[in-house]
């Protein structure tokens, strides 16, 4: 059973302390006295971490404005009732402009203490929540970072890291699945908004009109159902970051109120005359070619050229094999800890499948089936589908992986037998050296780092690279 919630009752007068303590104790609340502000703050110092404090506005000493300012000094989001007598409006008034939460006379009844205290218990309980789904989510960007050693990918996040701390209107291209959401969010997260908004909007999922005002937002009365002013996704963001996804699916009405705010940083809500100015960093994605579609007259030439200050191409998941195993791992330890699973590892006949698979999906694809893998806690359903895809480590319709490829010297065609076993095995011993002579790369040969990175012992690191004939010469 859950602990009472906790109050701290503060009054000058013992009656008054006697009567709220047996209150509030019948109604099954844990109760703590002090005799004044003085002793209130110096238990609240102690440790005490109260749910509610009731606070008496005319003590000597210490007043009860001057003892809500402290708490309010040491934990902001703390509830506090102000007890007040006959006469003392403009002393209430005082204490709620320096964040008492709620008064109630000396003169109270039962029912109306316990309705203030429920009311404060519950804002105290929102609060708490509210915290938390700000940890989660910062817990969840955390937890989905860009992983990858592949030199493609070390390219595009080195040039990231290069322009996140500025201002520049960013445009992300790349297949449907690469992870373009990622990118915008390390390019927010990187730079010196990370404490604002980070808004994203998918300009695809909406009609352009109701898209007008999500952006936008609009003015009471604008339209039928307007009843109330509403701001937009710019004005939410202001002093933050917004991410326009599927910036290509614009309609061109819409495009030409887009360039107005890149320009000036500033517009009117629909159905309205005021101007908003907004401080907004603006990244956009697509998987269109823009390019084209502006030669179509389907995109703004000059919507183009603003949106695309730096162009940030995210490779496919095809031209980054090598991350494959990582990516892997990483879902599985992320599905495993989010369902309570203990699969960590997949075979080397599946691996197999994973590097020869051309992944039309990219790295969407790929979590999608380690989530499946992980729950269903059984390969031969995944094995199932690949084999529905016609998928076949030892098919020439897929591209090798490169030098040393395990297939190499394999003739498909004379009818000897080959080894699934043993395909799976080489697939898997040529990844495990391009991955280890990509971190050492990118480590500068740093090889205690470079074990950290791979989640492997100093010793086992040395190992193989002795074994994959990577020694540094």
């Amino acid at each position: 059973m859950a602990d009472a919630p906790t109050i701290l009752v503060v009054d000058d007068d013992p009656g008054i302390r006697e009567y709220l303590d047996s209150l509030l104790s019948l109604q099954g609340y844990g109760v703590v006295s002090a005799n004044g502000g003085v002793e209130a703050l110096a238990r609240i110092d102690n440790g005490l971490n109260p749910d509610v404090v009731i606070l008496d506005i005319m003590m000597p000493d210490m007043d009860g404005i001057k003892t809500l300012t402290h708490i309010r000094e040491e934990a902001v989001d703390l509830p506090v009732i102000m007890l007040s007598g006959v006469g003392q409006t403009a002393t209430v008034v005082k204490a709620m402009k320096a964040g008492a939460y709620d008064y109630i006379d000396k003169s109270f009844e039962v029912d109306e203490l316990q309705m203030a205290v429920e009311k404060a218990l519950e804002r105290r309980r929102l609060v708490k929540e509210i915290q938390q789904l700000k940890t989660r989510l910062k817990r969840q960007e955390e937890a989905d970072p860009i992983v990858g050693v592949s030199p493609a990918l070390q390219a595009m996040t080195e040039l990231l890291d290069n322009i996140a701390d500025t201002d520049v209107t960013v445009l992300v291209d790349g297949e449907s699945g690469v992870g373009k959401e990622l990118v915008a969010r390390r390019l927010h997260r990187k730079s010196s908004r990370r404490e604002q908004r980070f808004v994203k909007i998918n300009c695809a999922a909406l009609p352009p009109d109701l898209l007008e005002s999500e952006l936008f937002g609009y003015e009471k009365g604008a339209f039928t159902g307007a009843l109330k002013r509403k701001e937009g996704k710019f004005e939410y963001a202001h002093l933050g970051t917004i991410f326009l996804d599927e910036i290509g699916e614009l309609s061109l009405g819409l495009q030409a109120k887009l360039l107005q705010v890149l320009q000036d940083r500033e517009f009117a809500r629909l159905g309205g005359n005021e101007t908003i100015t907004v401080d907004v960093r603006v990244v956009c994605a697509t998987n269109r070619n823009l390019r084209e579609a502006v030669d179509n007259k389907e995109f703004r030439e000059d919507l183009y050229y603003r949106l695309n200050v730096v162009n940030i191409r995210v490779p496919s998941l095809s031209d980054r094999r090598e991350d494959v195993p990582l990516l892997t791992r990483f879902f599985l330890h992320k599905y495993a800890e989010k369902y309570g699973r203990t699969r960590t590892e997949v075979s080397d006949q599946l691996m197999a499948h994973f590097l020869s698979y051309q992944w039309p999906g990219n790295v969407r694809e790929l979590e999608n089936l380690v989530k499946r893998l992980v729950i269903l806690d059984d390969e031969r359903f995944i094995f199932s589908e690949f084999r529905e895809k016609n998928v076949n480590p030892a098919s020439p319709m897929h591209t090798p992986l490169s030098t040393g490829d395990p297939l190499a010297g394999v003739d498909l065609d004379s009818g000897a037998v080959i080894s699934l076993k043993e395909i799976a095995h080489k697939a898997a011993v040529e990844v495990e050296r391009r991955m280890i002579a990509a971190v050492l790369q990118q480590t500068n040969w740093n090889r205690r780092k470079a074990a950290n990175i791979l989640d492997v012992s100093y010793k086992t690191l040395l190992t193989k690279i002795r074994e994959c004939g990577l020694e540094k010469r």
